[in-house]
């Protein structure tokens, strides 16, 4: 069973997700501030969330970040404001993907989907592929979703992975921000930009030793990004 948290201050609005989302199968717990859903995710075992940004006690921004120190669950921002600023700093602060209200349920149900294929594709042992790829002291097993730097172990989101995998897996080309997206998100790369930009930017601080001047990950510009061959 997967177990989505819904946590939004608006209760018409958490209990017409459930129905959505119920009709696929999905288990529903439900928080209206920070605060509860923070006490959930203690106490079970959540697989995405839908986390509102404005609410009571704990934001969605404070609580994200609350989730993001012990958890890489896939969280999905909801929110009533639609400006890139707003998009980004959800982004910056670990969010998965962004929606805006009102929404399209089908949009959502569809967010909720991919979103929980990347994370749980990353979680699945059942898998024959035992590709390693390596470039310099980074290295990817795609066997056991580990990636490595100089041996040690670095976390990443579901979706800063698959970007990461992308990459190595065609070391030496060079993929356009909208090639990225496309990829990963599976959907056309309209409005794509900022949220490239802002995973690149996660990824970087994670693998690299000076982000600025990047070893591994590089910036051929006006084009896109790539993984040189070792």
């Amino acid at each position: 069973m997967i177990n989505i948290l819904i946590c939004d201050d608006d209760k018409e609005i958490v209990d017409a997700i459930e129905i959505y989302l119920n009709n696929d199968g999905y288990q529903i717990f439900k928080a209206y501030d920070g605060e509860q859903a923070l006490n959930i995710m203690k106490k079970e075992e959540i697989h995405l969330v839908l986390m509102d940004v404005m609410m009571p006690k704990l934001d969605g921004i404070r609580t994200t970040l609350k989730i993001r120190e012990t958890s890489s669950v896939p969280i999905i921002m909801l929110s009533a404001k639609s400006e890139d600023t707003d998009k980004i700093l959800g982004l910056n602060i670990g969010a998965d993907d962004y929606i805006t209200k009102p929404f399209n349920p089908l949009e959502l149900v569809a967010r909720v989907k991919s979103n929980l294929r990347r994370y749980t594709s990353l979680g699945s042992m059942n898998t024959d592929s035992r590709y390693i790829y390596q470039v310099g002291g980074l290295t990817i097993n795609d066997e056991t979703k580990q990636v490595t730097v100089d041996d040690e172990p670095v976390k990443m989101t579901p979706i800063e992975y698959q970007i990461l995998l992308l990459l190595m897996k065609n070391q030496g080309r060079v993929f356009s921000i909208d090639q990225i997206y496309e990829n990963i998100w599976n959907e056309d790369a309209v409005g794509a930009d900022n949220t490239v930009a802002v995973h690149i930017r996660h990824i970087r601080e994670k693998i690299e030793i000076n982000p600025k001047e990047p070893k591994y990950l590089k910036v051929v510009w006006g084009v896109g990004y790539k993984i040189d061959k070792q």
